[in-house]
């Protein structure tokens, strides 16, 4: 069964792409016809590859992996925080910070930090400087915990990046292209899908298109992350199984003289 179906994404305006002025000819194996000089995208290419995303992330959240978001563009921001929020994954809708894939040991100095201020502000430390100093400090923190608060416990390279309108985020996609990680994307016609991994052709603009894929892609980490936890109770359940039957066991009688 279908994650999404033809009716929901075109309820959503997910088939209406840019102008056929602004396209990308690389983009034509999606694009089902041309109506009033804009681009209609192939809604049942979209439900086709809407799945086959969802069932690769799904194996990646079953294997306990992490997925990185990434929308900074104002109609996705609130989205794409609140379905990565739901299931657990780390995302950015803030600006994207410089190297924060290649240059990772940097990115989890600043969120030490930000995590080292709390510390001291916890324990009194701060208490002693002026109330200068101290509006400073949290006006470091604010702005560390904005742009970095929603990674904080990204410990090591995601091993993926789901990307919504990839030309705004072409630094994130050029990183995780670099390093090799995988990227998932939200692509509309006007777009390069050569460097996306797994392509998922709809309109990147329209709030309601971002949120119905993303709802499906979710949904479907939320399945992999769930039957992670459920094989996870079966291997304690058949261990303590196990230790119930060594005890249970008679002693072995000892070897007559």
């Amino acid at each position: 069964m279908a994650r999404t179906d033809f009716d929901s994404l075109l309820a959503a305006g997910a088939h209406f792409g840019h102008l056929k002025r602004k396209w990308n000819p690389a983009m034509a194996p999606y694009i089902f016809m041309e109506r009033n000089g804009i681009h209609i995208i192939d809604l049942h290419k979209t439900v086709a590859k809407v799945d086959q995303a969802a069932d690769a992330l799904k194996q990646i959240a079953k294997s306990g992996k992490r997925i990185l978001f990434v929308a900074t563009k104002k109609q996705a921001k609130e989205v794409v925080a609140e379905k990565a929020a739901s299931v657990g994954m780390p995302y950015v809708i803030e600006r994207w910070p410089g190297g924060m894939l290649t240059n990772f040991p940097t990115i989890r100095k600043a969120v030490k930090k930000m995590s080292n201020i709390d510390k001291l502000l916890a324990d009194g430390t701060y208490a002693k400087l002026s109330k200068r100093e101290n509006l400073q400090i949290q006006r470091k923190r604010a702005k560390l915990e904005k742009n970095l608060g929603s990674i904080a416990d990204l410990t090591r390279l995601p091993s993926a990046i789901f990307v919504v309108d990839v030309m705004k985020e072409h630094i994130a996609v050029s990183e995780a292209n670099r390093l090799g990680i995988p990227v998932f994307a939200i692509v509309d016609t006007n777009s390069d899908p050569k460097n996306i991994d797994f392509v998922i052709p709809a309109n990147d603009d329209a709030t309601k298109s971002v949120e119905v894929i993303l709802g499906a892609i979710c949904d479907a980490i939320n399945e992999g992350l769930e039957e992670r936890k459920a094989e996870k109770v079966d291997i304690e359940a058949a261990g303590e199984k196990k230790e119930e039957k060594a005890e249970a066991a008679p002693a072995e009688a000892p070897a007559e003289a």
